[in-house]
């Protein structure tokens, strides 16, 4: 193993080991139709909240609500707490929500496709986006004299209808005098709820601006619960500029953190799921957001009160509303860079972020093209990496054995002009051109070998935070996005990774310190791939059993170049000039 390989395994070590320290990151059928009464629910139903949302100084939001004064809450004639649930037997239907009154939202969201993976859930269990007593929503009407909070009002459910594939649900208020609609529309094969709303009756053309506030967090499903809440952000996008995403933990409790503008949409995520509210009319925007953390646990932020400003067309106003997995292909297709909630890599978002990119559409063709198993994927990705790696590889590799075969020559030149660099310059240049070569090959020698680090530097990423590999399991592995029980997968990349230093030390010049490194990375790296991603130890092994054949064949090329050399002609020994006998005289 020459120096440039051993540069290239502590250039790729470094990246690895300094990776975690820096970023410390089938279908269950619905039985019923239309939509029920859920008794159970209504016997505990969830408390309207009285506290008016986080604003913060100076923004649109305090202005609006400072202009709302004094305070009307438009009540209920026949306050009641009812719960309707959405069933449907159409298979593609993706998400069952819940709605409850007062209120008129979901305060129920259930994903049938992905299983809770939280400890003691049952194998049937789903997961479900909220918490006990949370909604998804909390709609909050403004004008100049008036605040109307819809989760004060009792809202009565018309029977449910189809449109096509799509299920549609009319709720309407008890007042009389301000009577307010909301209509969700529900489309099949989505994890999207379309909402309209309108006001009427003495409210109707008035100027009023909705205040939406989102849940005060996505509900963990998750084995690792505390790595939800390391993961729980807010994120937005205003106007043409680069998502911004604030963790919870970064966030005030007592001050509001806000923003003004055009924004597009503002979500709420944490590792696997997304709750996302985008205004329906293009040319209607939200104009301000703002965010104040909740309760914390140590120093993480376990909840935070996030509300956007949208302004309304006469007192009708429209949202779309994303709720389920940051799953990329449903993401880009709901809101234009709504597949960038969640940047990868932090502050190396703008060098990680476009290979992960990369990678995940790779990984999603590959996936629909040779529909086999993400476990498959992986193992066929890893080998076509190293597939197209092959002939720069190739030509690294001779590159190296043509240095091993100057170096010699290389060593008496630097001898030679030891105190004359500019004459050791040329002497070497000389040397290189006549073997065919450049002072540079040496680095582009390494350049093939660190190909591959973008990659794994992405994997790193994409594992970390993918829905798609999420509870995946293959062969013996439970769930790709969580470390190997068993810890094969780890030993079998430190093995691999050995066998592959072993096989490229034969035929090259005894070297104690490629022999130390040849030992000490692969247990090195076996150590911190330990807790990795089974996955991205998969991947990581795949590619170094793919490496074996073209290693063999140089090891090969190496030994039979070095039985082929001519054998240095032997030093002159050092003779003593021959002494004269003197003559004895006659």
């Amino acid at each position: 193993m020459d120096r440039r390989t051993l540069l290239a395994l502590l250039l790729t070590a470094i990246v690895i080991v300094s990776t975690p320290i820096i970023f410390p990151s089938r279908r269950a059928p619905v039985s019923d139709t239309g939509f029920a009464v859920d008794t159970a629910a209504v016997a505990s139903p969830v408390a309207p909240s009285t506290a008016p949302p986080p604003v913060g100084p100076g923004t649109t939001l305090e202005r609006s609500a400072a202009a709302a004064a004094p305070t009307q809450v438009v009540a209920a004639l026949v306050p009641e707490t009812t719960v309707v649930r959405s069933l449907t037997t159409d298979s593609r239907q993706r998400s069952v929500y819940r709605f409850v009154s007062p209120g008129g939202v979901p305060a129920v969201v259930q994903l049938p496709e992905y299983r809770s993976l939280r400890p003691g859930a049952p194998s049937e269990m789903t997961v479900n986006l909220l918490e006990s007593g949370d909604q998804l929503l909390r709609l909050r009407l403004i004008s100049s004299g008036d605040t109307i909070a819809l989760d004060t009002i009792a809202f009565r459910a018309a029977p449910a209808s189809r449109d096509g594939n799509d299920v549609v649900q009319t709720f309407a208020s008890a007042s009389g005098t301000t009577p307010i609609t909301l209509s969700y529309r529900i489309p099949a094969d989505s994890f999207v709820a379309h909402l309209s709303g309108n006001v009427g009756g003495v409210g109707a053309g008035r100027d009023w601006r909705l205040l939406v506030q989102l849940p005060r967090r996505i509900r963990s499903e998750e084995a690792k619960t505390d790595e939800d809440v390391r993961s729980l952000a807010v994120s937005y996008k205003k106007g043409v500029s680069e998502v911004e995403s604030i963790w919870f933990r970064d966030l005030d409790s007592l001050v509001a953190r806000g923003d003004t503008g055009a924004i597009r949409w503002v979500t709420e995520r944490n590792k696997y799921f997304i709750v996302a509210v985008i205004p329906k009319a293009p040319d209607t925007l939200f104009r301000a957001v703002s965010m104040l953390a909740g309760p914390r646990a140590g120093d993480q932020a376990t909840a935070a009160n996030v509300v956007a400003l949208l302004p309304t067309d006469s007192g009708r106003f429209g949202l779309t509303i994303y709720a389920g997995p940051q799953a990329w292909e449903h993401l880009k297709v709901t809101a234009a860079d709504l597949e960038n909630v969640n940047p990868y890599g932090g502050w190396l978002q703008g060098m990680v972020q476009p290979f992960a990119t990369i990678v995940m559409r790779m990984l999603l063709w590959m996936r629909s093209t040779f529909n086999v198993s993400y476990g498959w994927v992986l193992v066929i990705f890893g080998v076509a990496v190293r597939l197209l790696l092959w002939p720069l590889n190739q030509n690294a590799m001779r590159s190296s054995l043509r240095m091993q075969r100057i170096q010699p020559q290389l060593a008496e030149l630097q001898k030679k002009f030891k105190d004359q660099p500019e004459k050791q310059r040329e002497a070497m240049l000389k040397l290189y051109q006549e073997h065919g070569m450049s002072p540079f090959t040496p680095v582009l020698g390494c350049l093939p070998m660190l190909l591959p680090m973008p990659i794994l530097f992405a994997l790193y990423f994409v594992f970390q935070n993918t829905i798609e590999l999420r509870g995946v399991s293959f062969l013996w592995l439970p769930d790709l996005s969580l470390r190997d029980p068993y810890f094969i997968t780890p030993l079998f990349m430190g093995l691999s990774m050995f066998l592959l230093s072993w096989i490229g030390m034969r035929g090259m010049p005894p070297s104690p310190q490629a022999k130390m490194m040849a030992y000490v990375m692969p247990v090195m790296l076996t150590a911190l791939f330990w807790n990795f991603a089974s996955g991205l130890n998969l991947y990581y092994a795949v590619q170094n059993v793919a490496a074996l054949p073209q290693q063999w064949l140089l090891s090969r090329e190496r030994s039979a170049q070095a039985k082929s050399a001519p054998a240095p002609a032997p030093k002159p020994a050092a003779t003593s000039s021959p002494q004269k006998i003197p003559s004895k005289r006659r």
